[in-house]
């Protein structure tokens, strides 16, 4: 999968794919707009809705109704480092959820892929290229690399 980076202005940054596009700002006192999530909040996010999938295709799979069903996600940062300690995600079952499914439910959202993901980090790399003389047209990025 590509994701097509783009620079709208100001501190805003865009990932494009898949014919969607995903907009991210800074808050105010960043330097932003606050006009769309920062970057590292949909990273939080992402963790939050892919364990929230999870619940929903297990509890569809057994004809078991969401009414009630919330889930919160809490982040605790250490203070020196200014990063995530700990993320933890409470899963609250309305008392109407069958018994027999509540732990099930729990090990599910456990299995969340974004989860897997920061567990065994794939390895990331940067790079800078230019484009080659004669190769691009101004403006068309279409060959650049990401």
């Amino acid at each position: 999968m590509d994701l097509r980076i783009s620079f709208p202005g100001g501190k805003r940054v865009d990932a494009s794919f898949d014919g969607h596009v995903v907009h991210t700002d800074q808050p105010v006192a960043a330097g932003g707009e606050d006009s769309a999530p920062a970057p590292f909040d949909l990273f939080l996010a992402s963790l939050g809705t892919c364990a929230g999938i999870y619940v929903v295709g297990f509890c569809q799979a057994r004809g078991i109704s969401l009414e009630g069903v919330e889930m919160v996600q809490r982040v605790t940062y250490d203070p020196e480092t200014k990063l995530p300690s700990q993320i933890a995600i409470d899963i609250d079952l309305p008392p109407s959820f069958p018994e027999k499914y509540r732990e099930a439910v729990r090990r599910v959202a456990e299995k969340c892929k974004v989860k897997a993901v920061i567990a065994a980090p794939p390895e990331i790399t940067v790079h800078v290229s230019q484009p080659s003389q004669g190769n691009e047209v101004a403006g068309d990025v279409s060959r650049r690399p990401l």
